[in-house]
């Protein structure tokens, strides 16, 4: 018998943050049709040049909860 959806849900909700995050990428995967060998590359590539940029201190990083609250905060509309 299959469960019931929103019963699952309701199961993932209550995970780890880190399991539900492992558990939303696997799903991801299940819909991923593949991956094109060209589009791989181009990734490839260009992982290794940012992580050549950071290995250089050319670039700065900004922490994560200063993106999360400049995209999740509120907004001050003057």
């Amino acid at each position: 018998m299959a469960r019931n959806l929103n019963e699952l849900f309701r199961e993932a909700a209550q995970l780890p943050e880190q399991d539900r995050a492992t558990l939303a990428g696997l799903l991801i995967e299940t819909l991923d049709p593949g991956t094109e060998p060209d589009v791989e590359a181009a990734w490839s590539q260009e992982v290794a040049r940012r992580v050549a940029e950071l290995d250089a201190g050319s670039v700065e990083t900004i922490p994560w909860e200063e993106v999360r609250a400049e995209l999740f905060g509120p907004r001050n509309e003057d």
